[in-house]
């Protein structure tokens, strides 16, 4: 059988405040469209299907139109679980007649002990989970953290497997020796929620979501998807897609590559070459972008000029902070009290940017003196 392992869409995710419906519409349409390619059996979604536990009506309209548009309209199978970003609870409603259109929903540990049956696979859909709702179902308080929890799940579902059939598990947790990025909530405390690898052993294929990488770890059976798209900085340098699936030849699986909407990229350089129409127009100047300036002076309206050229800036900082050189000439409030104000600003400039102001910076200032005169005059 022919699968389409994707996971960890976080609907309703934003990038430091851009809205990213746009990007995720786009991805979502070339995963339907790889996916009629590819002619799957069936789709894999590895939990965090929205990003927050009460997603906005605006999120659950969009997610309900892609399961819609995949499962009722393309007829596609979806084997899908519940992830830490999303709400068991409201992603099970509706799950009891979600079979009749082979959508299976599982958000519950005891859901994972009911495989899948199809003609040559067993899938075994696991969500994520706490500790305490398995110790809760194995009645044992001994239970108390994810790998006994988890070591306990897989004797259970090891006593179910079908001799004659592959078996693939799809679940949501942290793999021992995973790489992880900023984006991820950290699932483990003290190491206690990670999931040594070795426990996975029993299974021909392992789905994984929660990590954003595809190349979170290496392992010929067990695969993270990553996500469909980039969401945070520390994602820039990712390539994102979704994996291809031949129960046949599970270790030759197919990494898809996404072509995004808008990319997100990290750029480290000056203020002038960030402004620079030869620099600037070789990019795509739409994407989303993380700079790191080099610069060390004190730059005006820095973010506005900026934005002129990059309007979806998503993180601006220095990369070596400001180059700041002020020290005490026996300076007092009494002798600055009688200083020409226009003197006062120039030499703290000077010393600060190591450079005077200019004369349009020395009008700005004029101006603003003018104003706060003026407006002390008013009764």
């Amino acid at each position: 059988m022919r699968f389409l392992h994707t996971a960890d869409w976080h609907i309703g995710r934003r990038l430091h405040g851009f809205d990213l419906s746009e990007e995720q519409k786009d991805a979502f349409q070339q995963i339907e469209t790889a996916a009629k390619k590819y002619q799957v059996d069936g789709i894999i979604i590895a939990g965090d299907i929205y990003d927050r536990k009460l997603p906005a009506e605006k999120s659950v309209q969009m997610l309900n139109h892609m399961l819609r548009q995949l499962n009722l309209k393309d007829h596609f199978p979806i084997y899908a679980i519940s992830g830490n970003h999303d709400s068991a609870t409201r992603l099970s409603t509706g799950a009891p007649w979600y079979r009749d259109t082979n959508f299976y929903m599982h958000t519950s540990v005891a859901q994972s002990f009911q495989p899948v049956e199809l003609p040559d696979v067993q899938l075994f859909l696991l969500p994520y989970f706490e500790p305490f709702e398995v110790q809760q179902y194995f009645q044992d308080s001994s239970l108390k953290n994810v790998s006994l929890a988890f070591d306990a799940i897989v004797s259970k579902m090891k006593t179910l497997f079908d001799p004659h059939k592959k078996h693939i598990l799809v679940s949501h947790f942290f793999a021992s020796g995973s790489s992880q990025t900023d984006s991820e909530t950290q699932l483990k405390v003290g190491g206690l929620a990670a999931v040594p690898v070795d426990l996975l052993s029993a299974f021909d294929y392992v789905a994984l979501g929660h990590l954003h990488g595809k190349d979170a770890i290496h392992d010929p059976k067990i695969q993270y998807s990553g996500s469909p798209i980039k969401f945070s900085m520390s994602e820039a340098h990712q390539k994102k897609g979704f994996f291809i699936v031949d129960t046949d030849h599970i270790q030759d699986r197919t990494f898809v590559p996404l072509k995004p909407k808008r990319d997100v990229q990290q750029i480290s350089a000056s203020f002038e070459k960030l402004t620079d129409p030869k620099f600037y127009q070789q990019l795509n100047c739409d994407n989303y972008f993380g700079f790191l300036l080099k610069n060390q002076k004190p730059i005006p309206n820095v973010m506005q000029r900026l934005r002129k050229i990059y309007p979806h800036i998503a993180s601006l900082s220095r990369a070596a902070g400001y180059e700041i050189n002020v020290d005490y000439d026996g300076e007092n409030g009494a002798k600055l009290k009688k200083a020409n104000p226009m003197e006062v600003l120039n030499q703290f400039y000077q010393k600060v940017a190591n450079e005077p102001l200019s004369d349009q910076q020395k009008q700005w200032a004029e101006d603003a003196l003018q104003n706060a005169h003026d407006g002390r005059k008013k009764p």
